[in-house]
């Protein structure tokens, strides 16, 4: 992980941490919440970044949806969709790759001066479903953690500089069935972790949702050599609509 990748990384979670601390910290916090909606909505910005991939960090759109089952349990439905740049290293490749690589050196096919270092556009799609634990104590927070248990779906596309040994790395990654012939890789890979955050009652039925994921996974794992872990963060509106659910307090 580089310096800069560190700050980055660093400065998400301490603005989550931030985010979290000022919504249970809000005045009149610990009374009882009166309305907890049957369907929740969310929609907002995402961020994901992983480490092992040589740094790459991803936006884009995130959404959920979900039922309420009772006060603290939900089930519900996750995806999020992110796009980045990040570059084809021998550093995060599998032995067979760097076998490769080491090869075209050795029959002259790449000069001993130039290292490997093939620009990369990814998208990443991640499918959730699962339930979720919330914690209501507060009148406008809600806490919720989740085990976090997805389908990825990736797409990378190799973007070699014209007349460079790039063309001659990308070439021989599709002659041996790496690549697709126009230079992409799709992959599924499973990924399991967990997830949780805040959900801030801005009105009954909106608020603004801050939340994280830390998932582990494996993707492409013909090129890269070793799994590693994945952190997305999330925050924009939610929408809670439909019946109460809550149970009233009896009174005497």
């Amino acid at each position: 992980m580089t310096h800069r990748s560190s700050i980055t990384c660093f400065t998400r979670i301490g603005l989550f941490a931030a985010i979290f601390v000022f919504l249970t910290q809000m005045p009149h916090a610990s009374a009882q919440q009166q309305y907890v909606g049957r369907y929740d909505l969310y929609t907002g910005f995402s961020d994901l970044y992983t480490p092992g991939l040589n740094g790459i960090n991803q936006t884009g759109f995130h959404l959920q949806a979900g039922i309420n089952n009772n006060r603290w349990l939900s089930t519900g439905f996750d995806y999020s969709v992110q796009t980045g740049n990040t570059s084809l290293v021998p550093g995060f490749a599998s032995p067979a790759i760097k076998e490769g690589i080491a090869e075209l050196y050795e029959l002259g096919y790449l000069p001993p001066t130039y290292a490997v270092d093939v620009p990369l556009s990814a998208t990443t799609q991640t499918f959730t479903a699962g339930s979720q634990l919330n914690y209501r104590h507060f009148s406008k927070v809600t806490l919720f953690i989740r085990p976090s248990l997805a389908a990825f779906r990736l797409n990378a596309t190799a973007h070699p500089r014209p007349n460079t040994p790039d063309v001659v790395v990308v070439g021989a990654l599709e002659m041996s069935n790496v690549l697709q012939p126009n230079g992409t890789i799709t992959d599924w890979t499973g990924a399991y972790g967990v997830g949780g955050g805040a959900d801030f009652a801005l009105t009954k039925h909106i608020g603004i949702r801050a939340q994280m994921d830390a998932v582990w996974n494996h993707p492409f794992n013909y090129v890269v050599a070793d799994g590693g872990w994945s952190y997305r963060f999330s925050i924009g509106p939610s929408f809670h609509f439909g019946r109460n659910i809550m149970v009233p307090r009896k009174t005497n």
